[in-house]
C-alpha cells in the first residue's frame, strides 16, 4: 500500500494542538487533510453501504446506518488513526448466511434477528478485549483468511447473479446458495433485459472509471459517480419510475427514510440466540481479523504503534452500539481504510467526519435512493467479488507449502459446502491439527567433543567418548511427552550398553515447560540416579530454574549438576563438560571452543 500521506513520528504522537474528548489530540493543521479524506471516504461509503446491505439481504438503510454509527463509534474508541469501520462484504456475506433461517417473506423478523446478532457480536468482541485475547488473533493462519476471502468472493458473486439479471430469488433460506441460484435461473422468471443492460453498463463504466482514477490520480469517487450516472440514465429511460400500479421496469434499492437512526432495542428470542450463536462467534472473530490485519498493514508504513486489545474493544463497542441503532454489523473496511490513508487522513477524526458526511447525505439525499437500480448495486458487488480474489497470492501460497495449500483448500471447500461461518472454524481446526504435531516434535541430537576440543554433532565414524552428550530442542509441553519419553529411554539404554556413568543434557533450547514435561524430566532424573547414572543439565533457562524451585527439585537434585544458562564467555555446556572430566578423574580438560 503506497501513498503520499505523511508518516507519523515513530512514537505515533501528533503535534500539539486541540484537546478533544475521548483522548483525542488534534493539530489544527490536520483539519484540511482529515476533511478531504473524510469526504472521499463518504463518497465510496454511500454506494458500498447500500450494496452490502443488499448483499446481507436486508434493507439498504441499515447499511447506511452502519456507515454512520459503527464508523463513528469505532473511530472514537479505536487505536488506529486510519482504520475505517462499517459494513464490509465479508461480514455481510456471513450475515446473509446467518439470516438464511428466515424465508423471503420474513424480512421484518430477519431484520430484528440481525440487530440481535450485532449485539451478540459486539458482546463477544468486548469480552475478547476484556480478557486481553486480542493478540491471539495473530495465530490464525494467513491461509485461512486467504481461503475465506476467496470463497467469500465466489459466494458474493453467486448471490448477486439473480439481482444482476433482474430475477426474483427462488428457493428457501434453508437451501444452499448454489441450489437457490439454480432454481432462480431455471424455475424463476425470464431474464430482464433492461436489468442485464444496467448491470453490464455499470460493470463497464466502473472498470473504466477505476482506470481513469488510477491513471490521472483523481479523487476515488468512481463507484459513487458510476452509480449516480447509471441511476440518472435509468430514471431518464423511465425504468426506475413507478407506474400507476407502483411497479418499476427494473428493481430499485427502495426508499430510505430521510432521517438518522433512532435507538431501538433488539428483540431477544432464545430460539434466535441459539441459532445465531455460531455465526456470532464466527463474525466476531472474522471482524477482528479483518480490522487488525488492515490496521497493521497501514501501521507498517506510518510506524504508528497499535493497541490490539483496545482495537478489539472499539470493534465490540461499535457493533454493540450498532445493534441499538438498527445497523448492519461491521468491521474494518480495506477499501475505505486504504482510501482514508491515501487521501491524507491524519487522525481518527477523519473517520468521525466521514460518518457525519454520510449522515448529512442521508438527510439530504435519502429520498433519491428509491431511484437507484438494484442491478447497478449488484454489478458493483460483482466487481468487488472479482477484486477480493488475489490470484498472485493464491499461487504463492499453494507453491510455498503443502500444509498452507491444504488449509486454503479445506477453508474454500468448507465455505462452499457449509457456509462461511463453518469455513472459519474448519480452517482454524485444520491449522491446529497441522501445527500441533510440528510444535510437539522434539529435536534430539547427540554431540561429541572432538580431538580439537570442539563440541559438534556426532558423526557415524566418531568413537564413543567417556560420557554421553545430548542436545534437546523444542517445546516442552504435553504434546512432546511421547518424544521425551523415547529420548530418555534411548539415553539410558545407550549408557547401559556402553557402560557409561555420566550424561550431559543440554537443554538451553527447550521452551515453555509444562507439568507433563516437568514430570517426565523428574522421573528420568530420579530413575537415572537409582541406576547410578549421573545426569548434568546444561544451559538451564530461567523459566525452568523457577519451575525447579517451585517443585523443590533442590531437595533431591544436587546443585552441582545444574548449570544455568548465563552470559559469560565460559558457557554452561563447557562448564558441564569440564565438571564431567573432573568427576571422571581425567586430566584438566583442554580449552574448548563452542560450535553449534
Amino acid at each position: 500500500m503506497s501513498s503520499n500521506a505523511t508518516a507519523l513520528p515513530p512514537d505515533g504522537t501528533l503535534a500539539a494542538g486541540w484537546r478533544l474528548p475521548f483522548g483525542l489530540t488534534y493539530a489544527p493543521a490536520d483539519l484540511r487533510r482529515d476533511t478531504l479524506a473524510a469526504l472521499t471516504v463518504a463518497a465510496i461509503s454511500l454506494p458500498q453501504a447500500m450494496a452490502y446491505a443488499l448483499l446481507a439481504g436486508v434493507d439498504p438503510r441499515f447499511g447506511l446506518y452502519s456507515a454512520i454509527v459503527v464508523t463513528a463509534v469505532a473511530s472514537v474508541f479505536g487505536s488506529s488513526s486510519h482504520l475505517i469501520n462499517g459494513p464490509t462484504s465479508a461480514i455481510s456475506l456471513v450475515v446473509f448466511s446467518a439470516l438464511a433461517i428466515f424465508g423471503p417473506d420474513q424480512r421484518a423478523e430477519a431484520a430484528e434477528a440481525m440487530f440481535l446478532l450485532g449485539g451478540m457480536i459486539g458482546t463477544i468482541q468486548i469480552l475478547i478485549a476484556v480478557f486481553r485475547l486480542g493478540d491471539l488473533t495473530r495465530y490464525i493462519s494467513e491461509s485461512v483468511i486467504l481461503g475465506f476471502m476467496s470463497a467469500a468472493a465466489v459466494l458474493l458473486a453467486v448471490g448477486q447473479v439473480g439481482n444482476a439479471l433482474g430475477l426474483h430469488e427462488q428457493g428457501t433460506g434453508a437451501q444452499h446458495v448454489l441450489v437457490r441460484l439454480w432454481l432462480t435461473l431455471t424455475a424463476g422468471d425470464a431474464v430482464n433485459a433492461r436489468a442485464a443492460a444496467i448491470s453490464a453498463a455499470t460493470l463497464l463504466l466502473a472498470v473504466l472509471a477505476r482506470r481513469a482514477v488510477r491513471r490521472w490520480r483523481l479523487p476515488q469517487m468512481d463507484m459513487l459517480g458510476v452509480l449516480i450516472l447509471v441511476a440518472l440514465a435509468a430514471w431518464g429511460a423511465g425504468w426506475s419510475v413507478p407506474d400507476a400500479a407502483g411497479h418499476t421496469a427494473i428493481a430499485v434499492a427502495g426508499a430510505v427514510p430521510a432521517g438518522l437512526p433512532l435507538p431501538h432495542l433488539p428483540i431477544i428470542r432464545l430460539a434466535w440466540v441459539g441459532q445465531l450463536a455460531p455465526d456470532a462467534l464466527a463474525i466476531a472473530c472474522l471482524g477482528l481479523l479483518e480490522a487488525l490485519a488492515i490496521a497493521k498493514s497501514i501501521a507498517n508504513e506510518t510506524r504508528q504503534p497499535l493497541d490490539f486489545n483496545r482495537q478489539c474493544l472499539a470493534e465490540g463497542l461499535a457493533n454493540l452500539a450498532g445493534s441499538v441503532f438498527r445497523c448492519l454489523p461491521g468491521s474494518g473496511s480495506l477499501s475505505r481504510s486504504a482510501i482514508n490513508f491515501q487521501a491524507g487522513g491524519a487522525t481518527r477524526l477523519s473517520g468521525i467526519l466521514s460518518a457525519i458526511a454520510v449522515a448529512l447525505a442521508v438527510l439530504a439525499l435519502a429520498p433519491l435512493a428509491r431511484y437507484v437500480p438494484r442491478p447497478a448495486l449488484a454489478a458493483l458487488l460483482l466487481l468487488t467479488a472479482a477484486r477480493l480474489i488475489d490470484p498472485k497470492r493464491l499461487r504463492y501460497t499453494v507453491r510455498a507449502s503443502r500444509q498452507d495449500a491444504g488449509v486454503l483448500v479445506v477453508t474454500v471447500l468448507a465455505a462452499l459446502a457449509f457456509g462461511l461461518d463453518a469455513a472459519i472454524l474448519a480452517g482454524v481446526g485444520v491449522s491446529i491439527l497441522l501445527f500441533v504435531p510440528r510444535a510437539a516434535r522434539l529435536k534430539v541430537v547427540e554431540l561429541v567433543v572432538d580431538p580439537d576440543g570442539v563440541v559438534r554433532e556426532r558423526r557415524p565414524d566418531d568413537p564413543q567418548g567417556g560420557f554421553l552428550l545430548y542436545d534437546l530442542e523444542g517445546e516442552l509441553f504435553f504434546g512432546a511427552a511421547h518424544d521425551l519419553d523415547r529420548c530418555f529411554a534411548a539415553i539410558r539404554q545407550q549408557a547401559e550398553r556402553a557402560q557409561l556413568s555420566h550424561v550431559v543434557l543440554r537443554i538451553k533450547r527447550v521452551r515453555n515447560p509444562d507439568v507433563v514435561s516437568l514430570e517426565r524430566l523428574e522421573h528420568f532424573l530420579r530413575a537415572a540416579a537409582r541406576d547410578g547414572l549421573v545426569v548434568l543439565l546444561a544451559g538451564v533457562r530461567s523459566d525452568l530454574l523457577e519451575a525447579f524451585e517451585r517443585l523443590h527439585f533442590g531437595a533431591w537434585l544436587p546443585r552441582e549438576r545444574v548449570f544455568a544458562q548465563g552470559g559469560d564467555e565460559d558457557s554452561a555446556t563447557l562448564a558441564a563438560i569440564r565438571a564431567v572430566h573432573r568427576q571422571l578423574g581425567a586430566a584438566a580438560a583442554p580449552p574448548l571452543s563452542y560450535q553449534i
